[in-house]
Formats: C-alpha cells, structure tokens, sequence
C-alpha cells in the first residue's frame, strides 16, 4: 500500500518533533534511531526513508526546537521570559524547554553544519527578542549577555540534584538578580 504525500510529511514531521523533545531530554547519544523512531510509532527502517543520517535530523530536530522556543518568546517581556526561564517548571521540562540549554554542551562536541544550525537558532531567537524589546532599547550586546545568563544559570541548576537546595538557590539568585531585585545573600565565610 502506498503512502500519501501528506502521510509522508506527518510522518516526518513526527519523527521530527519527537526527536526534538528526546534529543533535549537525553542528548543526541543519548537516543538511537530504532528508540527513536518507535517513541514516534514507525519503524526503524523507515528512518532513512525520511534522513540520509542522525546527524540530518538532528540538524532538523534542533531547528525545530528553536522554532518553537522562538515562538513562545513573541509578545513576551522581557520580565515574562526571565521568570519562567529561569523557574522550576522550565528547568524540569527540559525535552519542552530551551534549546541552548538543554544542547549547547552536546552541540559543542558536533560537527560545523550541527554548530551552524545551532548558531543559526541562536540568532532567530535573537530577532525575536529583539523585536519584542527594540522599544526597550537594549541592544545586541545586552540580549547575549541575557541569553548567556539565563543558558548558564539553567545549566548549572540542572547539574545540581533535583531535590538540591542549591539547584533553586541558583535559579532564585539569578532571577532576582536579573530582575534587578534585592535578594538576601549570606557571606561566604573566608
């Protein structure tokens, strides 16, 4: 029997989407292919009938990612987007959450054209804030240095165990901090 142009395009679409969410769940070696295309209710050999490779879909499934984060950030300020970013809901959904920070260190280890995409997700998300806070009048400078202020305290939060208290300390400091709120801070002690 055979499949619709358009059953084909869902199909992919759906191997897409899925990839996206377990890519940023478990890392790009963290999935194969046979799990991946069964988490997507097709069969493995039917993978190549859509990708010439993993890294073809992982280039496609990162892409889609940024879509979707790019497309939650619209119409969002910029208070909005630093208090979910950095909120326990985000930091635990991460096969829903951002892509730089659920990938940036794995995409690190990839090859150019998996750095591209990624850079190339970077600047859309970039855009998009952008024109969400051009009014504001922050500049270029002033959204990497957010974006890589949020990534990092993400990161780190997550490296932490779940139950760490340390792990919302991170996330409470940094939020506050990039509120321009006061937050009460022990010393460290020398």
């Amino acid at each position: 029997m055979k499949v619709s142009k358009e059953q084909v395009r869902e199909n992919r679409m759906r191997i897409v989407e899925t990839a996206s969410v377990l890519f940023r769940e478990r890392g790009y070696d963290g999935v194969g292919v046979a799990e991946l295309m069964s988490a997507a209710g097709l069969t493995h050999g039917g993978f190549y009938k859509h990708f010439g490779s993993k890294a073809d879909l992982m280039s496609e499934a990162m892409n889609c990612g940024f879509m979707r984060s790019a497309e939650s950030t619209v119409g969002v300020n910029r208070e909005k987007f630093v208090e979910y970013y950095l909120s326990r809901q985000h930091r635990d959904a991460m096969g829903k959450g951002c892509v730089m920070s659920a990938l940036g260190t794995d995409t690190a280890r990839q090859s150019e054209s998996i750095k591209a995409t990624f850079a190339a997700g970077i600047e859309r998300q970039l855009a998009v804030l952008t024109n969400e806070n051009g009014a504001g009048g922050e500049t270029r400078a002033d959204l990497i240095d957010t974006i890589a202020h949020l990534v990092g305290a993400l990161v780190l939060s997550r490296a932490c165990p779940d139950d760490s208290a340390l792990a919302d300390e991170i996330l409470d400091i940094c939020r506050s901090r990039m509120l321009g709120q006061q937050v009460h801070e022990s010393k460290i002690s020398e």
